[in-house]
């Protein structure tokens, strides 16, 4: 059995779409589903069980788990970067984490933990996955420094030499519709370039990034769904890894896939950063993805226009948005 905590998310029903695509169901997904879209995400996927996410705490606190728990998949997590509830960020993102992941290693199961490149802070020193750098980096908001907190405490416990924690960049792709402001800019596009022609992005505030020029490393959700079932297969390779393409595109180039996805001409505005991101804004964020190479992982991930088209056509707009298996 495959347990996916976070499965009715972006990220984890992407995992059990990547599952169900391999053949496998037997699948528990953990989740909070509540008075949200998210179940919207399940409506065409194949699985077990669903419990709440508190019951499901309750029993691994409890050591009451399912016979045969073959992985682990723990993308559940609170991913808002505005978040300011501080408690609420230790208890769900790095508590939870931690009890989970000593149930899983006594069970002796793998374990896949979601970390984030909200972890690298402003990116003033690099973005390696190096376990040395980890302690100096600096989150600029709570919720990536919950994220490294779990990084921590599996280095200091030495649980680090027994699961993959994986530091996602930006994702997009489909199933993220129930995210609300954390939903991607390729899905905001969509109805925005439908509605008036223009996508808007922020203004730069510093001389060297020109307005747009801000840099991401764009990830699709798809690569990461299959990336993680790499890692799942391989329980040998264990530490902290990186989750991105590699290469830093900018805002304006992530537009202009969108507009050529939609086969509409680039008409691009730009606004104002709001003040609860100033000071807190990632400029550039470019994954270090040198550990593929040392472990022999041969993986290859769409570009940003072939992420965009993929998305766009055969999901944004398309009849049915969503992962179907």
């Amino acid at each position: 059995m495959y347990i996916v905590t976070g499965g009715a998310g972006m990220i984890g029903s992407a995992v059990v779409w990547e599952l169900n695509r391999r053949g496998v169901d037997d699948i528990l997904i953990v989740d909070n589903l509540a008075c949200t879209e998210k179940w919207k995400n399940l409506v065409h996927l194949r699985y077990a069980d669903y419990i709440h996410r508190d019951a499901f705490l309750a029993a691994t606190r409890r050591g009451e788990w399912p016979d045969d728990v073959e992985a682990v998949i723990h993308m559940g997590a609170c991913s808002s970067t505005t978040e300011r509830d501080a408690d609420f960020l230790m208890a769900n993102n790095f508590h939870y984490s931690r009890d989970l992941c000593r149930q899983a290693l006594r069970a002796g199961a793998r374990f896949i933990n979601a970390s984030s490149a909200a972890t690298y802070g402003d990116g003033a020193l690099g973005f390696s996955d190096s376990l040395d750098l980890m302690p100096r980096l600096r989150p600029l908001n709570m919720y990536g420094y919950s994220k490294k907190l779990f990084d921590l405490w599996a280095v200091r416990e030495g649980a680090i030499r027994n699961l993959a924690s994986l530091k996602f960049f930006n994702v997009y792709g489909p199933n993220e519709y129930h995210k609300g402001t954390m939903r991607s800019v390729v899905c905001k596009a969509v109805p925005q370039i439908e509605e008036s022609g223009t996508l808007t992005l922020f203004r730069s505030e510093r001389p060297d990034y020109e307005d747009g020029g801000q840099k991401r490393d764009f990830v699709y959700v798809k690569d990461c769904a299959r990336l993680i079932l790499w890692f799942a297969t391989n329980p040998r390779v264990n530490g902290i890894f990186n989750v991105g393409t590699g290469q830093a595109r900018t805002w304006n180039d992530l537009a202009r896939a969108v507009f050529s996805a939609m086969d509409r001409e680039t008409r691009i505005e730009y606004t104002d950063m709001p003040d609860t991101l100033r000071g807190k804004y990632q400029y550039f964020t470019q994954a270090d993805m040198g550990w593929m190479k040392r472990v022999g992982c041969d993986f290859r991930f769409h570009s940003l226009e072939e992420g965009v088209n993929d998305y766009v056509r055969q999901y944004l707009c398309a009849p049915n948005p969503y992962l179907e298996s």
